[in-house]
């Protein structure tokens, strides 16, 4: 799992988006990327399968995490996805976000899928553990 966090603005959704338009041009299986509205419908590539959490009233950590397992046992062929913004989807709690990015890690490394995520916050208030996803640290 890698995770780009820092403060607002410093251009981890667009590497994200960047990301997931590069992976889904040489991916095997399913692309997924997961997000807060539609913000970003134009931007990624048509062959990825984007979610917006907003249609099924995601909100926690505990019920992000509910709603990846679903669209995973639904779909055996994903090989790699994206999640944007998961601190806000964590209703902007370390604590939540600190859950669903420990859980979330265990499940994609048992089903052998890649996983990155974004989340607006100061790496520092992270504990060491979750720091260690963190690209380039």
């Amino acid at each position: 799992m890698k995770l780009l966090a820092g403060v607002k603005g410093t251009g981890k959704t667009k590497a994200l988006v960047e990301e997931v338009n590069r992976v889904c041009e040489h991916s095997d299986g399913e692309v997924v990327f997961v997000e807060k509205g539609k913000g970003l419908t134009f931007d990624v590539n048509y062959r990825v399968r984007l979610v917006d959490t907003e249609e099924y009233g995601i909100a926690g950590g505990k019920a992000l995490y509910g709603f990846i397992c679903g669209i995973l046992s639904a779909n055996y062929d994903i090989t790699e996805i994206f999640i944007d913004g998961a601190y806000k989807l964590c209703n902007s709690k370390v604590d939540d976000l600190e859950e669903f990015l420990l859980r979330i890690n265990a499940i994609m490394t048992k089903n052998n899928i890649d996983c990155t995520v974004t989340a607006s916050i100061d790496p520092q208030l992270l504990s060491p553990a979750v720091r260690e996803f963190i690209a380039g640290e």
